[in-house]
Order: structure tokens, then sequence, then C-alpha cells
């Protein structure tokens, strides 16, 4: 059985974490140096960072403060947010992230996904799929979730796993910041289509919406929520020890 990943996101603009609703009414948080740094000494399995605002003001990722995060965690660092070329992944790979995730720049270029997967490997590439339901179909969106693609989502993610990308963050734009747990909907029919990791995004509000993911839908790898852990409402190692009594594997 694999270990399953629990994974806090910071959502930075403008060199502070924020945290909203549906995407919407962001609230500033912490710094991303602090908050980086509790999280790697308390449990988490892996750090994402996403420049949330990059894509949508057609800049380039800030990579000063991305910098300071990297070289104060020592647990893996997924960084996304105004990737758009294979320079970008060189550019933040340098700061010190170990993984990439495109979603706007894939939508853009899809030939980004195999480029880089060419260059630094499958595993390095990370595929953000922002996914929201419209009359009745799972769509693809862009620019932090603010513009609707009109692409179905599935056969989007399918398209760019078999293209070079080793990892799908599922990000449900319906259930983000809601806490009435997981899309299990969504998750299953994205989990049920490729055959490589998928990270449940949007949705967590407690301890036990964690044991239903996992119990429901075992084949996915990884848990990521905001702020439910933000805001010290599920502290990491109290989840695993939850997860654990309930037959879930997890790294203490």
């Amino acid at each position: 059985m694999i270990t399953k990943r629990i994974i806090p996101c910071l959502d930075v603009r403008n060199g502070r974490v924020v945290k909203g609703t549906n995407f919407q009414g962001l609230r500033d948080v912490s710094s991303p140096v602090e908050l980086g740094k509790y999280y790697s000494d308390n449990g988490a399995d892996e750090l994402v960072f996403y420049d949330i605002t990059a894509s949508a003001e057609g800049r380039r990722l800030f990579t000063d403060i991305l910098t300071e995060v990297a070289a104060t965690i020592f647990i893996p660092l997924t960084v996304g947010g105004g990737i758009n070329t294979v320079e970008d992944f060189d550019r933040v790979l340098k700061c010190g992230a170990d993984k990439v995730s495109v979603n706007s720049g894939a939508i853009r270029n899809p030939d980004l996904i195999p480029q880089a997967a060419r260059l630094y490997g499958d595993q390095c590439v990370v595929l953000s799929a922002d996914v929201k339901r419209v009359d009745g179909q799972f769509r693809v969106f862009a620019k932090g979730g603010r513009e609707d693609t009109g692409m179905e989502a599935i056969s989007w993610i399918k398209r760019c796993v078999s293209s070079g990308a080793g990892e799908v963050v599922l990000n449900s734009i319906d259930t983000d910041g809601v806490k009435q747990g997981f899309d299990l909907e969504m998750l299953e029919a994205v989990s049920n289509a490729v055959d490589v990791p998928v990270i449940a995004s949007g949705g967590a509000g407690c301890e036990k919406d964690f044991v239903e993911l996992f119990h429901r839908l075992p084949k996915v790898d990884a848990g990521l929520a905001a702020s439910i852990f933000h805001f010290g409402q599920v502290k990491i190692p109290d989840l695993k020890r939850t997860l654990r009594d309930n037959n879930i594997l997890v790294r203490l």
C-alpha cells in the first residue's frame, strides 16, 4: 500500500499567503516563509507554492520569496503560477523547487508539457487543473479560475498525462474553501482516467474529510488543503494520527 501524503498549499499574492472561497474574496493569512517553515517542521509531506495572480497579470512568478521559502524547508516543494515556457521551469527549479506545476501555460501551449518532461523528467511536471461544473460538464478554467476555456476536463487531463505530466493536482473550484468535503465525484472521474498520482484539492473542512477521501477513493494519492491548516482548524500531526487510526498508511 502506498503512503498517503498530506500537502499544505501556500496561495501567494504580492508576497503574502492569502485564502478565499471558490477562488474569490482573498484575505491575508501570513508570510509564506514563516508558514512554509512551520509546515516543514510539523509533519507536512510536501509543500505547494502558487503565485496565484502571475498568470492573470501576465508576469513571471516572484522568485525572491520562492528562493527564501525553498531555503527554509526540508520537504519536497512544488511551485506554480506564471509558468509559460521551459525557461520558467528552469528558473523555478534553480530557486529550489523540486516539481513545477503548470495550468494556464499548458492551455496556451500544449507542447510545454512534453518539452519540459523531456528536459526534466515526467516526475518534475505537475498538471494543476482548475475544474468547475458548467452545464453538467467538468470544464477546465485558466488564469486562476477566472477564465472558462470551454475544454472538457477529463479529456484534457488524459491528454496532458499522456504527453508527460507525472502528477495531477485536481483543484475543484466548486468546493474550494467551502469546507464541506473534497469533490469525490470529480476526483473519482480523474483518478479512474489516469495512471499517475492524483492529488485532491479543494473542500477539506475537518479530519474526517481526509478519512472519507482515502477510504472512498483509494486511488487518490494525496490530500491538499490550505485554510484549515493555516487557521489551525486541523493540525497535520493530529490528522495523521487520525488517518493511521483509520487504517490509512501515512508517514508519522
